[in-house]
């Protein structure tokens, strides 16, 4: 029977260093079949793989120019939603709500073509009929501009509320921009170029078209943004209308041509 071996703390053991080379070239080993790629992993997720720490800070760091629309548009909301007062008939302007749908409906869009088209046919003089002819052509134009600008910004108003009739007929569906300002603003400078009004009726003419903008935002219809804008389009269809202005003799051939009246077009 031999005598024990025992191991010294001090002096290591003669393969010890053996060991160890075959321990760090077998981790070594590992840690480069671990750093080479998936043969199946494309090109394109490798380059989004190197892509994630920007777009991380991106995220993380954004621009100015990103907060102050942010803020902007979190204050544009704030406030519209404070100012829809006539939401629902419990809103703490709910008895006013009512009235303030009527003068909304004053600057529908199927209001005005409306009331152009029956002015059209009790006009006698060919000034009145040039005036509303042009003014008819506006209106078309500015239900189907705005109507094309809602259908591709596509934003909702502050208030979840479903358009009513109305609103679907005239393709006013959207929040963005606000048709019934861009219809009002339009309209009064319109009437205020080519009518010979008095100064106070001019002055409740701007006043009318002001609140008319205003009563959607009150009904939750539209953004405080939505109804400065439609403003803006409004007066842009009014310089648009007043470059391309039909002239007479074009505003009666067109009156022939919708009153099948062929005779004074010969």
């Amino acid at each position: 029977m031999g005598w024990p071996e025992f191991l010294s703390l001090n002096v290591p053991p003669r393969n010890n260093r053996a060991w160890r080379r075959s321990g760090q070239s077998r981790s070594q080993q590992n840690q480069q079949s671990e750093n080479l790629p998936d043969p199946g992993e494309s090109m394109k997720e490798r380059r989004e793989a190197t892509r994630l720490p920007d777009e991380d800070c991106m995220l993380l760091n954004p621009s100015f120019r990103g907060i102050a629309i942010n803020s902007l548009l979190a204050i544009d909301i704030c406030l519209s939603k404070r100012l829809g007062v006539c939401v629902h008939t419990t809103s703490s302007w709910g008895s006013m709500r009512s009235a303030v749908t009527l003068l909304a409906l004053t600057g529908h869009g199927i209001t005005w073509i409306c009331g152009t088209l029956v002015c059209l046919t009790q006009g006698n003089t060919l000034a009145g009929q040039e005036v509303l002819i042009n003014l008819l052509i506006a209106l078309i134009l500015d239900v189907l501009t705005v109507a094309g600008v809602q259908k591709l910004v596509r934003r909702k108003g502050p208030w979840d509320i479903s358009p009513g009739f109305l609103d679907c007929v005239a393709l006013d569906t959207y929040s963005f921009p606000a048709a019934h300002a861009s219809r009002a603003a339009m309209v009064s400078k319109f009437l205020l170029s080519h009518l010979v009004l008095a100064a106070p009726l001019r002055v409740l003419l701007v006043l009318w078209a002001v609140l008319v903008g205003l009563s959607r935002v009150l009904l939750g219809q539209h953004h405080l943004t939505d109804m400065a804008c439609g403003f803006a389009l409004g007066f842009l269809h009014f310089s648009l209308m007043e470059t391309v202005w039909l002239s007479s003799g074009a505003c009666q051939t067109l009156i022939s041509i919708g009153t099948f009246s062929w005779g004074s077009v010969r």
